[in-house]
């Protein structure tokens, strides 16, 4: 039985955190690899060119063997859902046990997802906590205990464990708006990132 990660979102761009969640996620449970697959149309939010942001994933984790990046959902049209990126990803790896890497703001809505019930049983759930706005591990572990207890009152099970990830303040759109502002994103984001973002003008007035 294989143990892979999977790790999707906008990455609009990776930064360091991101990478941070992975590397703690291969090493607390351990997992073979980190599949990162970026959304083709998020269903909640706008974002530059799926291209760019394959890309600078692509550059941000070409040194590490057990990152790989899929870019599976440029081969879908239409709205990007969770459950049909794992299904997709389930055809490719036979014989696997996924896990779900996702941030404590996103696992709160997960009972709210698209065929979020199916989606719940089908991986273990690795949830980075949020401790920008003050909470503590206590806090993030009574959120997920909550999510389980709606799940539980449909008579469903849910598997899940936070990771144990020093706190950066880091987020992609902090390094947007350093962008637009003109602030320097260095150390913020990988090298080959920042100049991949400075070459491309994104998320300036130029953006393409």
């Amino acid at each position: 039985m294989r143990h892979i990660g999977i790790f999707g979102g906008t990455f609009d761009p990776i930064h360091w955190g991101h990478l941070l969640v992975a590397q703690t996620a291969l090493s607390q449970v351990p997992l073979e690899k980190v599949i990162w697959v970026p959304s083709l149309n998020p269903p909640h939010k706008k974002a530059v060119m799926f291209e760019h942001r394959g890309e600078m994933l692509k550059l941000a984790t070409s040194e590490n063997p057990a990152f790989t990046v899929s870019l599976i959902e440029a081969k879908r049209s239409g709205t990007s859902y969770a459950i049909n990126t794992l299904m997709d990803l389930s055809s490719c790896y036979a014989n696997t046990h996924w896990y779900s890497i996702v941030g404590l703001d996103t696992f709160k809505t997960l009972p709210r997802w698209y065929r979020g019930q199916e989606l719940a049983q089908m991986c273990d759930w690795l949830i980075a906590p949020r401790l920008l706005g003050g909470e503590t591990i206590a806090q993030s572990e009574l959120i997920c205990k909550q999510v389980e207890q709606q799940f539980r009152e449909q008579l469903l099970t849910i598997d899940w464990q936070l990771l144990n990830i020093p706190l950066v303040g880091i987020s992609s759109s902090l390094v947007r708006k350093f962008c637009r502002d003109r602030q320097s994103i260095r150390y913020l984001v990988p090298e080959s990132v920042r100049s991949y973002i400075t070459t491309h003008s994104l998320y300036s007035d130029k953006s393409e």
